[in-house]
C-alpha cells in the first residue's frame, strides 16, 4: 500500500509543471470511470428487468446509456479545466458551457423517456384510461412543454442569471394574456376536460340539447366537429360542448340501439291482431336483433286512434333513419293486408241555424234623403 502511495506521489510531482498533462490525465481517468459506471448500471438494471416479457426495459437502457456516460465524462472535463491557471471568468464560462451541454443531453433523454412511457401506457389503455388515442398528443405536448421550461430554468441557473425578475415578468404577461384570451382558454380547458372525461369519442353519434345530431369526426383543443346526416360539418366550441347536455347514442350497452316506430289503429280494431302484425314486422326485418327481441306496446287512447309502438334493437345507431323508414313501409303494407285502418284527424262542423238577415242602416242616409239636406 505504501509503495502505491509513493508511486502516485512521485507521479503527481512529475506532472506538477505540466497542467495540460494533468488535465489530460483527469479526462482519461473520468472516461474510464464513465465506461465502468455505464457498464455497472447497465448490468444491474439488465439483471433486475431480465425476466420481463416486453422490450420496454431495453429501450429504457438505450435512453439512459448516453446521458450517464456523458455526465461522468463531463464532470471530468470540468475538473480538468481547473488545472489551468485561468481567470475566474474563463473558468465560469467554460463550466457554464459544459453544464449547458449536460442539461441539453438530459433534456432530450427526458423527452424520449416521456414518449416511451406514454406509448407503454397507451398500449395498456384498459388499465390507464387517461392515455387514449385522442389524449396522447395533448399529454405528449404538455409534458414536452414542462420539460423544456425546466431545462430553460436549469440553463439560466447554470449561467448565473437571475430568474426572479423573469418569473415575475412572465407571471404578469401570463395574467394579461389570460384576460385577453379568456374565450380561447375556456375552450382549451374544456377540451382537456372532454379528452379526460370522454363523454363521447371519435365515430360516435351524439345529440346536443340544441338539436344537432351527427358523428363525431374530430375532438380538438378548441372545438369538436360533427358530421350531420346531411353531410354538413358543424364545428362547436368546446366551452359550449362542456356545458351542453349530450345524448350519446353509442354509449350504454355495446352494439345495441333501440328504435321506436309509432302507429295508430282505428277504434274498433282487434288489438291482438294489431300487435301480432307489428310483432311479425319487427322480427322479420333482417337488421333487428333477436336478443332482446322486438316488443309491441299499446301506449294510449288517442283522440282519433289507438296508439301502438313497435320497439326494436339494431346494432349501429347510424342506421336508425334507414331502418325506421323500412319498418314504417312494412307497417303500412302489413296493416293494408290485414284490413287494419290507420285513422287520421277529422273535424265535422255542424251549423245549428243560419243567422237572420239584418239591415245595416247607412248613417249618411235618414230615409228621406242624405243627412243634412233641406
Amino acid at each position: 500500500m505504501g509503495a502505491i502511495t509513493g508511486f502516485l506521489q512521485s507521479w503527481s510531482d512529475l506532472l506538477e509543471p505540466y497542467p495540460g498533462l494533468r488535465a489530460l490525465q483527469i479526462i482519461l481517468g473520468f472516461l474510464i470511470l464513465a465506461f465502468l459506471v455505464d457498464r455497472l448500471f447497465t448490468g444491474i438494471v439488465s439483471r433486475m428487468v431480465g425476466r420481463t416479457q416486453t422490450d420496454l426495459d431495453d429501450q429504457l437502457l438505450s435512453i439512459l446509456h448516453r446521458p450517464i456516460f456523458t455526465t461522468v465524462a463531463l464532470i471530468g472535463l470540468i475538473l480538468a479545466v481547473n488545472e489551468f491557471e485561468l481567470s475566474p471568468e474563463w473558468v465560469s464560462g467554460t463550466t457554464s458551457i459544459v453544464k449547458t451541454v449536460l442539461i441539453w443531453i438530459w433534456l432530450v433523454s427526458a423527452l424520449r423517456f416521456s414518449r416511451l412511457v406514454l406509448g407503454a401506457l397507451r398500449d395498456r389503455r384498459d388499465r390507464f384510461e387517461i392515455v387514449q388515442q385522442t389524449t396522447e398528443p395533448l399529454l405528449r405536448n404538455a409534458i414536452a412543454v414542462l420539460i423544456f421550461l425546466g431545462g430553460a430554468y436549469a440553463i439560466l441557473v447554470a449561467w448565473d442569471i437571475e430568474v426572479t425578475g423573469l418569473v415575475a415578468s412572465a407571471g404578469i404577461v401570463g395574467l394579461a394574456l389570460s384576460f385577453a384570451a379568456q374565450d380561447t382558454l375556456a375552450n382549451l380547458f374544456a377540451g382537456v376536460a372532454i379528452l379526460a372525461d370522454r363523454p363521447y369519442q371519435l365515430g360516435e353519434y351524439i345529440i346536443l340539447d340544441s338539436g344537432e345530431r351527427g358523428e363525431v369526426t374530430h375532438i380538438g383543443l378548441r372545438s369538436t366537429r360533427l358530421l350531420t346526416r346531411d353531410d354538413v360539418e358543424v364545428s362547436i366550441p368546446n366551452s359550449v360542448m362542456g356545458a351542453a347536455k349530450i345524448v350519446n347514442e353509442a354509449s350504454g350497452v355495446p352494439d345495441r340501439y333501440r328504435i321506436r316506430v309509432g302507429v295508430g289503429a282505428a277504434y274498433g280494431s282487434d288489438i291482438d291482431q294489431v300487435m301480432e302484425v307489428l310483432m311479425n314486422i319487427g322480427t322479420g326485418h333482417p337488421e333487428t336483433q333477436g336478443t332482446p327481441e322486438p316488443r309491441v306496446r299499446f301506449r294510449r287512447f288517442g283522440e282519433s286512434s289507438l296508439d301502438f309502438e313497435l320497439l326494436c334493437w339494431i346494432e349501429n345507431s347510424a342506421d336508425r333513419g334507414r331502418v325506421v323508414h323500412e319498418l314504417n313501409c312494412e307497417v303500412y303494407r302489413g296493416f293494408a293486408r290485414a284490413g287494419i285502418s290507420i285513422p287520421f284527424p277529422q273535424r265535422d262542423l255542424y251549423i245549428k241555424e243560419m243567422p237572420a238577415e239584418t239591415h245595416i242602416r247607412d248613417p249618411l242616409y235618414d230615409g228621406d234623403g242624405p243627412a243634412g239636406s233641406e
